[in-house]
């Protein structure tokens, strides 16, 4: 992906060299989650609690016994959108009184692959209908 951030505008500007900081980029994430069932009901507002303390979550699906979470992470690499994607679900479960469901699977992609893939065809269309919504 080549992107041209907010410290190399700015220099350009200015002629100002910035120095120590480390590049940031979008990654789309998905991560999915599964266990025992539990009400749907908490299951939706366990949700909804996790989108208002995580602001970029763009959509939920959910049941009774799993979910998947979309939502966009800014991160130098992706290693490291990898690793707080993976931290998402345990940080946020009691704040949000999220079940005590595993993570079961986990996609990570550049917003250019995320793009370029919708335009194909190919994965999930752009969340149009943001929110949370059952299967």
């Amino acid at each position: 992906m080549v992107s041209v951030d907010t410290e190399q505008r700015a220099e350009s500007r200015t002629g100002a060299v910035a120095v120590g900081r480390d590049h940031a980029r979008l990654w789309h994430i998905t991560l999915s989650v599964a266990g025992k069932e539990a009400p749907l009901k908490e299951v939706r507002r366990s949700l909804e609690k996790l989108a208002y303390d995580h602001p970029f979550l763009l959509n939920s699906r959910y049941a009774n016994d799993h979910a998947e979470i979309r939502y966009w992470e800014e991160a130098r690499d992706l290693h490291d959108a990898a690793a707080l994607a993976l931290r998402l679900w345990g940080e946020h479960r009691t704040s949000a009184k999220l079940p005590p469901w595993e993570i079961v699977g986990l996609e990570v992609v550049g917003r250019e692959t995320y793009h370029q893939r919708v335009a194909e065809g190919y994965g999930p269309p752009p969340a149009a209908s943001m929110g949370i919504h059952p299967f």
